[in-house]
């Protein structure tokens, strides 16, 4: 798997540069930034095409591929210009990304509050426990709700939160083990985790190119070791920072999250206050 990926590694970054739309020749670097972002998840899907886990793993799911309609509508209608703050996630929740390829993306959330609700085909190989339902899906995800329902409350409205800050996730893939337990990057093999690591940062040094932040702030400290190996390879000059993460796994995101995540941010000078 490892020489596959390498070689896919290899194809993906001359298509970073150059790529191929409508049978013309784009150089992405003249290209929008939503533009450049779809490009290289389209790589990524393409790399990622072949990756395959050990042990008790028997599902992976893509909504890059999937879902590619909704997280494209999010890419073109939000990530169109530079952005002061880049949040950055884990990987997709069962319920959240899974469903509607967009980062955290509890349903109503998207729905809702962004304005997006597109169709969602499912996998091919779907877990049974684990069925890709869409915007239909009835189950929420309480980190999505959590993390959207904190930039709704203090921001209003989604094209105010928009203007200075965008939310991605760090992988693509969601991890399923035979019971239909959720699987995170982190509990992979360090094998596994390190062929994932080698895709996944150009995905997200294209992205950090592309919106040229100020700040970078990973949502848990798995997020935050990713912007911080990303950004001394790339050398980007954007201050790096961390919140804590909104799963309901935490007990500590348990007792007022939105609180804890909004003192930190200011603490660290993210956003403005004492």
């Amino acid at each position: 798997m490892a020489a596959r990926l390498n070689e896919a590694l290899a194809s993906a970054r001359k298509k970073l540069v150059f790529a191929s739309a409508g049978g013309r020749t784009h150089d992405l670097r003249r290209m929008t930034s939503a533009d450049r972002m779809l490009a290289a998840a389209g790589n990524l899907s393409a790399v990622l095409a072949g990756f395959h886990c050990g042990g008790d793993v028997t599902h992976v799911y893509n909504p890059l591929t999937y879902a590619r309609r909704p997280h494209e509508v999010y890419l073109r209608r939000f990530g169109t210009a530079r952005k002061r703050i880049l949040f950055l996630g884990m990987n997709p929740g069962p319920w959240g990304m899974a469903q509607t390829g967009v980062p955290f993306g509890e349903i109503a959330a998207v729905r809702d509050w962004m304005g997006i609700s597109e169709p969602v085909d499912p996998p091919e190989q779907e877990h049974p426990k684990r069925k890709i339902e869409g915007f239909a899906c009835k189950k929420s995800e309480v980190s999505g709700r959590r993390l959207w329902g904190l930039f709704a409350q203090k921001f209003g409205t989604a094209d105010a939160f928009f203007k200075e800050h965008f939310v991605l996730n760090y992988c693509p893939l969601v991890f399923m083990e035979a019971s239909g337990r959720n699987r995170t990057p982190d509990k992979l093999s360090a094998a596994e985790q390190t062929l994932l690591e080698r895709a996944c940062d150009e995905c997200l040094a294209v992205a950090i190119s592309a919106l040229e932040p100020e700040w970078l702030i990973g949502v848990g400290g798995y997020a935050e070791a990713a912007l911080q190996r990303v950004a001394s390879a790339s050398g980007t000059r954007a201050k790096i920072g961390k919140i804590l993460h909104p799963s309901p796994a935490s007990p500590v995101a348990n007792r007022d999250w939105a609180g804890t995540a909004t003192r930190q941010l200011k603490e660290q000078g993210v956003w403005p206050g004492s």
